[in-house]
């Protein structure tokens, strides 16, 4: 055999070798694969139960979440708590159901290492999260803790962020209150729960003051007894209630004074026709006693004589 029939022997053996190696290999995989496989479909087999009943028991949660929050819901329409309130209320009282029919499937499978990975990741996603939608999440929790103050209700008349009007609704982003003028104002949640705000309609009865004042000459005995009447004919005093009459100045033309009064307001509207009606009585009373309510006059010099005697010295310069 010569040195090329010798090459070509060595190269179809290590050819042989090579496919044999492949062989090898492939029937190794197939070995590895095909006992991973009957692994599996034993395991499937084994926890079979376990996954047909992880199912049943989440589906079951599911359901139970959907028809028990209705239930919910109906029981807070029936109640006196507000829209914000019910909403907010229902969707936790949901998610946290079907969370709890998550965690018992896992737990029926026996993958607590699975469930431990999907709270650290949604621990990591929630850090993730609040970092980027910081602004939006404190609104949403505040709006979290409006719905539950019960100082601050649909349909209140508020004043707050130089706004005033009617609560039109209260929502997990903003407050939108309707002014005097019927136009909308959306003020976010963070807004209110981090500046003060007036509400009048917590309260049923109000004080509302009133100002005005008096001539020198008059009798101010007799001037606070006959105001002080004025208002008790028309507006009445429930117990704990008394209307308070204050001299405060002696002003320019006038002896000033301040009048304290109760009576119903829920809103700026009830403040003004308050004070409509009183000024009214009181003006009326004032009349029939001849009480002046004096006001300020202003004289008006245009300077005619300086005017005569600027033109007079002009003439004697020319002359």
């Amino acid at each position: 055999m010569d040195y090329e029939d010798r090459r070509k022997a060595a190269r179809l053996r290590n050819i042989y070798m090579q496919n044999s190696e492949v062989v090898e290999n492939t029937e190794k995989a197939w070995s590895e694969l095909t006992t991973k496989v009957y692994d599996w479909v034993d395991s499937l087999v084994i926890n079979l139960p376990n996954f047909i009943l992880a199912v049943v028991v989440f589906i079951l949660f599911v359901i139970f979440a959907k028809y028990s929050s209705k239930l919910v819901d109906r029981i807070f329409r029936k109640s006196s708590a507000q829209d914000s309130i019910r909403t907010v209320s229902v969707k936790v009282f949901k998610v946290a159901i079907i969370l709890l029919g998550l965690f018992l499937s896992l737990g029926i499978l026996n993958l607590n290492t699975v469930l431990t990975s999907i709270l650290g990741a949604a621990g990591v996603v929630g850090l993730a999260v609040g970092f980027a939608l910081q602004g939006t999440l404190h609104n949403t929790f505040a709006g979290v803790i409006i719905s539950f103050i019960p100082k601050l209700q649909i349909g209140d008349w508020v004043e707050t962020n130089d706004y005033s009007g009617f609560v039109v609704d209260i929502n997990l982003r903003s407050v939108i209150i309707q002014t005097v003028d019927y136009n909308l104002v959306v003020i976010p949640n963070s807004k209110i729960v981090d500046t003060p705000f007036k509400n009048f309609s917590r309260t049923p009865r109000g004080r509302v003051i009133l100002s005005c004042g008096v001539g020198y000459e008059s009798d101010l005995p007799k001037v606070q007894e006959i105001t002080e009447n004025a208002i008790k004919a028309k507006f009445e005093q429930l117990p704990g209630e008394s209307i308070q009459f204050f001299y405060t100045e002696f002003g320019s033309s006038s002896i000033n004074y301040i009048i304290r009064f109760w009576t119903d307001v829920t809103n700026q509207a009830d403040v003004y026709k308050a004070q409509h009606a009183a000024i009214l009585a009181i003006k009326e009373a004032y009349n029939e006693q001849n009480i002046n309510i004096p006001f300020p006059i202003r004289t008006l010099d245009f300077g005619k004589n300086k005017f005569r005697s600027e033109t007079l010295d002009i003439r004697d310069a020319r002359d």
